[in-house]
């Protein structure tokens, strides 16, 4: 899948301008509250919500490309075995509706009956889409054309496998479906767990024995920093705060629940879509959750 270039458009500033509204009024509101600290994953959310937006309108878009290719080879294959040569088989076989690949085959057959050279147009084809699949897909096309090979059967070729692909890929997707569910079963499990840790047992663990001559966990128990009060007074007092926070009971289990969503929602796409692009809509809903899950279970046991 190619590079995505991150644009800053009229949506997105208006994301920004209403995520700053809504961590005003939160602070406003509910500065010192249970809901504080969660309210500010829907700020985050809100303000980066555009861009996971534009990554995943673009994935489709590269699918799509991706579904639609070997249709257009499939006919431009059909339109040389006919007896077409294979520069008037691309402007014949432009005029057929082939979804979001129309732009680049009209351009691509505009080139053609400007006299480009085949071979130059076929690759510019290929940068326009920026897609992986149809570079390669195109390459070995112009590799095979500068070799002498017939291109027929090249072109048949890669309609086989482009279409074997396809199949592959959507038959691992059909069988990991009932996979995914298990891992996002397993996550809130996981979080269920990591709750039941910091609210019910280390509040026991710090209780325990803790009358005079304790020893063991009880000696322990005072150094455990459960929760550490963030002080938005200055610059520094925020930062020396926020250090402390990490490395308290309540920031460890904070991260440990989103470096656990992170990394369980790439590994999740990887397997189910064969790209980590795809598992960051994975990602974005387990780390948004467990942000929210923990911080409010956090505030309840303050």
């Amino acid at each position: 899948m190619g590079k995505m270039i991150l644009k800053f458009e009229a949506r997105h500033r208006a994301a920004l301008i209403m995520a700053l509204l809504l961590l005003m009024a939160d602070f406003y509101l509910f500065l010192g509250r249970i809901l504080f600290v969660p309210l500010l994953s829907i700020v985050v959310t809100v303000a980066w919500l555009p861009y996971w937006a534009d990554i995943f309108k673009e994935s489709k878009k590269q699918k799509e490309l991706e579904a639609r290719f070997p249709e257009f080879v499939r006919n431009l294959t059909g339109a040389i075995k006919s007896g077409m040569p294979a520069a008037s088989a691309v402007v014949h076989v432009a005029e057929t509706d082939y979804g979001s690949l129309n732009p680049y085959v009209k351009k691509l057959a505009n080139q053609i009956e400007w006299a480009i050279p085949f071979r130059k147009a076929f690759t510019n084809f290929g940068k326009e889409t920026n897609n992986a699949v149809i570079k390669r897909a195109i390459a070995t096309v112009i590799q095979a054309e500068q070799a002498g090979g017939n291109i027929e059967d090249v072109l048949s070729s890669i309609t086989g496998s482009l279409l074997q692909i396809k199949k592959i890929r959507e038959e691992r997707k059909a069988s990991l479906h009932a996979q995914i569910m298990q891992s996002y079963v397993i996550f809130f499990v996981f979080l269920g767990v990591m709750i039941i840790i910091q609210n019910l047992l280390i509040p026991y663990m710090s209780n325990f024995g803790g009358g005079a001559g304790g020893t063991g966990l009880a000696g322990a128990a005072p150094q455990i920093i459960k929760k550490v009060a963030i002080d938005f007074s200055s610059p520094g007092a925020l930062i020396a705060s926020m250090g402390a926070w990490l490395i308290s009971l309540y920031g460890i289990f904070l991260m440990m629940s989103m470096i656990q969503g992170f990394f369980a929602g790439v590994v999740l796409g990887k397997l189910a879509e064969g790209d980590l692009t795809s598992g960051l809509k994975h990602s974005l809903v387990m780390m948004t959750s467990a942000f929210i899950i923990i911080t409010v279970a956090q505030g309840l046991a303050a």
